[in-house]
Order: C-alpha cells, then sequence, then structure tokens
C-alpha cells in the first residue's frame, strides 16, 4: 500500500498515511493538497492531529558520476524513491567553453608585437595550484543530491542520513565520484542530519539478501538502476550482519519493501546569461544570449499549462518569440509553441525538473 506524506497544519511533517486513508480525509474535508518543490503528491492537515508521533525514517544516498539514487525507507515501508540526473556532463562541457572564451578575449588583447616585458599581461589573482578546491562539475552533481534531500525533509520526518563510500587505490583523485564525497558528508552535517557511512560491498551483499533487482544499465530511469541501493543503504540501519563462529552469517532485523512514488529528477537545462553570442554573424553585431527572463511575464523553468486546438499541455517554459511562448516536457523537448495568451502559471521556476510516478518495486524474497 502506498504511503503519502503528510503535514501538520503547522508544516511539520507527520508519519505518512495509507492513500486510502488519505482519500477519505481529503472527502471529507481534512485535509487538503499541497505542492512541494519535487512535485511529490502530499496533502496537510487542516486540524491538528491527535498525536505528532513518528517512527525511525531514514534516507539513503548512492552517489555517482551521472547518476544517483535516493531513498526514503522505514521498517515497515518504502515511502520514496527518486533516480537523478547529475548534470556532470553539461557543466564540465560548459566551464571548458567558457576557458576557451576568456583565452580568445586575452589573445585579441595582447599586443604581440611588443617585447615579452612590454605586453598587456595581467597578473594572476592567485595561485591555483594550490588549494583544495572541489570542481565544478563534481560541486554540481553534490548540490543536487543535497538539494533533493532538503527538500525531502521537509516532507519526511528523518533526521539521518546513510551516504555510500568509495574507497580508491592510488592515486584519490580519479574518480569524480570519490573526489568529492567527503565535501557532501561535511555539507550534509551542517545542515543538520545525522551522517552515517557504508562501503560498496556492504549494499551489494544487502541487496542480494533482501532480492532486490540491480539494473546493467546505469543509464536506465529505473528503480532497479540506482534506487535499490539507496533502498539497502537506508535499511542498514534498520538490519545488520551477524558473523556465526564456525558457520556463515545471517541477517538480523527486518524492513519491508513497498509500492511508492518515484521520480526522476535533474536541473533544468538553460543556459546562463552571456553577454552575446560566441561567434558573431554577418555584421559584426552579437545579439544577446541565455538567461531565464521572458518577454512574457514567464520564466525559463516555470511550470505552466497551455492550450492549443482544445488540447491541454502541461509543461516547463523553455523560451519565447515576439508572440508566442515555448513549452517542453521533462525531457526537454518542445510540446510546441503557444499563444502567451493561453499559458497559465502553475508554479515558478524551482530549479528542479520532476517526473513523478509510481514504483511497484518490492523484493523477491523477504527478510527474517
Amino acid at each position: 500500500m502506498i504511503r503519502v506524506p503528510v503535514l501538520s497544519p503547522k508544516g511539520k511533517p507527520l508519519m505518512p498515511a495509507k492513500a486510502s486513508r488519505v482519500r477519505r480525509w481529503l472527502k471529507s474535508g481534512k485535509a487538503k493538497v499541497i505542492h512541494n518543490d519535487l512535485g511529490i503528491f502530499q496533502v496537510q492537515l487542516v486540524e491538528e492531529p491527535s498525536g505528532e508521533e513518528t517512527q525511525n525514517i531514514v534516507a539513503g544516498i548512492d552517489p555517482g558520476k551521472l547518476f544517483t539514487g535516493v531513498a526514503v525507507q522505514s521498517r515497515g515501508a518504502t515511502l520514496f524513491l527518486a533516480h537523478l540526473n547529475l548534470p556532470f556532463k553539461n557543466v564540465t562541457k560548459r566551464m571548458q567553453g567558457r576557458a576557451m572564451m576568456r583565452r580568445g578575449r586575452r589573445g585579441r588583447r595582447i599586443n604581440r608585437k611588443l617585447p615579452f616585458n612590454q605586453r598587456n599581461h595581467r597578473q594572476h589573482r592567485f595561485d591555483n595550484r594550490k588549494g583544495h578546491k572541489i570542481p565544478p562539475s563534481i560541486r554540481a552533481n553534490k548540490q543536487l543530491a543535497l538539494r533533493v534531500i532538503q527538500e525531502l525533509s521537509k516532507i519526511y520526518p528523518f533526521t539521518d542520513v546513510v551516504v555510500e563510500v568509495i574507497k580508491a587505490r592510488g592515486d584519490k583523485g580519479f574518480s569524480p565520484a570519490m573526489v568529492g564525497q567527503h565535501w557532501q558528508i561535511e555539507q550534509l552535517e551542517q545542515a543538520g542530519y545525522t551522517v552515517h557511512t557504508q562501503e560498496g560491498w556492504h549494499t551489494s551483499n544487502l541487496r542480494k539478501y533482501l532480492g532486490l533487482p540491480k539494473s546493467k544499465n546505469k543509464a536506465e530511469s529505473s528503480p532497479a538502476a540506482h534506487a535499490v541501493d539507496g533502498i539497502c543503504l537506508a535499511a542498514s540501519q534498520f538490519m545488520r550482519y551477524r558473523q556465526i563462529k564456525g558457520r556463515s552469517g545471517t541477517w538480523l532485523g527486518a524492513v519491508e519493501m513497498t509500492p511508492c512514488q518515484f521520480a526522476v529528477i535533474c536541473r533544468p537545462p538553460i543556459c546562463r546569461r552571456q553577454l552575446h553570442l560566441m561567434v558573431p554573424p554577418k555584421g559584426g553585431k552579437r545579439r544577446s544570449y541565455g538567461g531565464t527572463v521572458t518577454r512574457h511575464g514567464f520564466r525559463k523553468g516555470d511550470y505552466v499549462r497551455s492550450e492549443k486546438a482544445g488540447i491541454t499541455y502541461c509543461g516547463y517554459v523553455s523560451g519565447d518569440t515576439k508572440t508566442q511562448v515555448s513549452v517542453s516536457d521533462a525531457n526537454w523537448k518542445r510540446l510546441g509553441r503557444f499563444t502567451a495568451k493561453k499559458v497559465q502559471l502553475l508554479q515558478r521556476n524551482t530549479g528542479l525538473v520532476s517526473t513523478v510516478g509510481l514504483s511497484n518495486l518490492t523484493a523477491s524474497s523477504g527478510a527474517v
């Protein structure tokens, strides 16, 4: 049975309730539907509840280079699963483009006919060969996972987070998944969460014991790609492995996997505002490029409802013309261009694009 997140009248997250109970609340007017930045269906009670006691709930994060799995699990139910499409490749590409434009500007500024000591060279601002800065691409990955956890903590009453850590041999900087893991743990602790770490082999063993499927296609937008590892990470707080002397060990404790809401989350692929295009057109004039502002009061990334030929579409604002607004789906494929007067704003840009469905992921063999 799917559990629906519930908030108190003051906005405090309570224990999720079964969907059948939530339907009765909505029908009798005891609760109302409210929105959140992740697009998860949740309700808020109109009157004060009889109690606000909560059970133990844990969030699990399975970090990666291009994808990350997130799960919220209690002892008796799986509450939420998410598959994060990380911006690693996009940020890397844009940083390379920025460096290329910067080198081009510096090259045009320097008069190479002069002697070297008379050229207009700018002194460096700092020694970029020292320090321990996190690369922008890895920082963007970790910040997206942190943002999702912070939004989930407003919906589900958890304070414990389990993060999978990687131990590499030799050079510790070869793996993008490993470079920023300590920084991510520090950010989670500073945000007030109790962070636990777990190695990958332990996650694999627990996943096999629980009988959860694992997809070999890591780019697959399904719970079996990465979210199942998030379940195992969260479930490690309810189960432990006990080694019996002279015999094989056994798992103590139990968790139950149930259907839940599953979301595919990414950042909207909006280009940041630039002064002009990289390559000038004929005439030497360059038009402005990028940014989120449109000419019709919408911002790129806003979730809107639009109508065309009697058909209603819901999507995200991705561009505009003089009289029309471009609307795209969650994969940023254009649904069409619509007259600005027939586009209605549903939610402002939150910096996240989320597609929420239902997951029927259950274990093939339960824990005892």
